[in-house]
């Protein structure tokens, strides 16, 4: 299993274990991650399960897709290292991987 910490924009944090394969948002979904609404259940057609990963992150979670970044115009206080939960596939090297929710989902 891979450990993901959420933490929320008030500071309060959350390690859950996720299954590799699934996506950070299925894991955020089947453990009521406060935050992540995930409207579209997963098709990159909303952007209401964002996330802004940690800096020390970035670059082994990766860059968004260009559908992904489309989506993200949507959402609420993006930032350079904003991502849509929904397109982040868990897998083994991102055990530890640290996730904040934004004060609010678009």
């Amino acid at each position: 299993m891979v450990n993901i910490t959420f933490v929320s924009f008030t500071g309060s944090s959350r390690t859950v274990e996720a299954q590799p394969g699934a996506t950070v948002m299925e894991t955020a979904i089947k453990n009521a991650v406060p935050g992540i609404e995930a409207e579209c259940g997963g098709a990159c057609a909303c952007a209401t399960c964002h996330v802004y990963v940690d800096e020390a992150w970035r670059e082994v979670v990766g860059p968004p897709t260009a559908m992904e970044e489309d989506m993200l115009d949507f959402g609420y206080d993006v930032r350079p290292n904003s991502r849509l939960s929904c397109q982040i596939k868990v897998r083994d090297e991102l055990d530890g991987l640290v996730l904040q929710t934004p004060e609010r989902q678009a």
